[in-house]
């Protein structure tokens, strides 16, 4: 029988070492994945709030009343909406300027969206 024996097939080395790169580039996959789905529901939440702001905005500008809260919460659950008013300025005097705020939560994000128009004073039309 001859001394130099050659081995065909894996080592039980080299079985562990590719099952490790192939766990490690799984890993990578599913944290990039998470990435990815923590991107989209911040921006889905961004497009929420902006979409809350300008219904508010135009509520105020068509009917001179805000959307009222029991319909709010029912259209947009997870979000505060709060409604500043405030006196034109400027070539903007004689004008009021509203600015809508709304914020919600995406995962541990605060997503803030600020909105603001000039309309007519309610008192002048």
């Amino acid at each position: 029988m001859s001394k130099n024996k050659q081995y065909n097939g894996f080592l039980m080395t080299e079985l562990m070492v590719s099952l490790s790169v192939l766990g490690i580039l799984l890993l990578l996959l599913a944290l990039s994945l998470n990435g990815f789905r923590r991107l989209n529901r911040y921006l889905l939440v961004r497009q929420q709030c902006t979409a809350a702001a300008q219904a508010q905005l135009d509520s105020i500008v068509v009917t001179g009343d805000p959307i009222n809260d029991e319909d709010f919460k029912r259209l947009w659950p997870k979000q505060n909406v709060s409604i500043e008013k405030s006196d034109g300025t400027g070539q903007w005097e004689g004008l009021k300027l509203l600015k809508v705020k709304t914020n919600a939560k995406s995962f541990n994000k605060d997503v803030e969206v600020q909105l603001c128009r000039y309309i007519l004073d309610q008192k002048r039309r």
